[in-house]
């Protein structure tokens, strides 16, 4: 199964019952996804809250969950080993990205990403509420996927570090949630949203590969993403996947860690 399926393909599916579709909406400016999702979502699928798959304390706002706190929650959504898990949000992927790279991460690989998300589906919305049976999944972390503070400052100037926040967070001249404004010395400006045509689906992967030869990412081991806390940087870790790059380190903490540190520099502008 690729990383990506379209709304055609789910609509053909989706009464499959080895398919579970989950609704990871999550926002920024505080609206809550449970509400969104209250309010109209894909016929049968179950909500996933951001909280529930998020470490209570670790670096930065997103820590990555311990397995057993992972597996919990995708067993109560109703994912079982033997499921075709389908995620989706409606933000570009830039949400839903996280939830697919998690269970990639813990050794869960037939997962998807609905390509355009809930503004892609072509049929009705439903509010009712599935309640599948408990799932059997099971977690384990996949090493060598996650790099800290400590690995981004110790790392070699062949290494590509890709911002993937909006340029205005990128250059410092706004910063709505985390201590201080700017980027880590370094770091490439390279926004999620530039991963999508105007369609709101991602680019194609002969176009990926362009953007991310572009940036110097060319080679998965030497290039590693981040963002304002762990989310949005696995868009990127999923688009290179798509381009056939292969998978590059995340930065658990990204910018929510790095900028709680008063004595790590902090750049600010464009790109030098």
């Amino acid at each position: 199964m690729g990383p990506l399926v379209d709304a055609a393909w789910l609509a053909a599916h989706i009464d499959d019952p080895d398919l579970r579709l989950i609704d990871f909406r999550w926002y920024l400016d505080g609206r809550r996804g449970r509400d969104a999702y209250n309010a109209g979502h894909l016929p049968g699928a179950v909500f996933v809250d951001m909280d529930d798959v998020t470490a209570e304390t670790g670096p930065g706002r997103h820590p990555i969950p311990s397995p057993e706190r992972f597996a919990a929650a995708m067993r109560a959504a109703g994912v079982s080993r033997r499921n075709l898990v389908v995620v989706y949000d409606d933000a570009g992927g830039s949400i839903a990205a996280r939830l697919w790279w998690l269970l990639r991460h813990f050794g869960h690989s037939p997962v998807a990403m609905l390509d355009g998300g809930l503004q892609a589906w072509p049929g009705g919305l439903s509010t009712a509420t599935p309640s599948p049976p408990p799932g059997d999944l099971e977690a384990v972390a996949r090493p060598g996927e996650v790099v800290d503070l400590e690995a981004v400052r110790a790392r070699a100037p062949s290494v590509v570090l890709l911002d993937a926040r909006a340029g205005e967070r990128y250059r410092g001249e706004t910063e709505p949630v985390d201590p201080r404004a700017g980027h880590i010395p370094g770091a490439l400006s390279a926004p999620w949203k530039d991963n999508l045509g105007d369609d709101g689906r991602l680019l194609s992967p002969a176009r990926l590969r362009e953007r991310f030869a572009e940036l110097g990412a060319g080679e998965p081991g030497r290039v590693i993403v981040s963002c304002g806390s762990g989310v949005n940087a696995c868009h990127h870790i999923l688009a290179m996947e798509v381009a056939g790059l292969g998978h590059p380190h995340l930065y658990e903490g990204s910018w929510s860690d790095w900028s709680r540190h008063p004595d790590l520099p902090a750049a600010t502008g464009a790109e030098p």
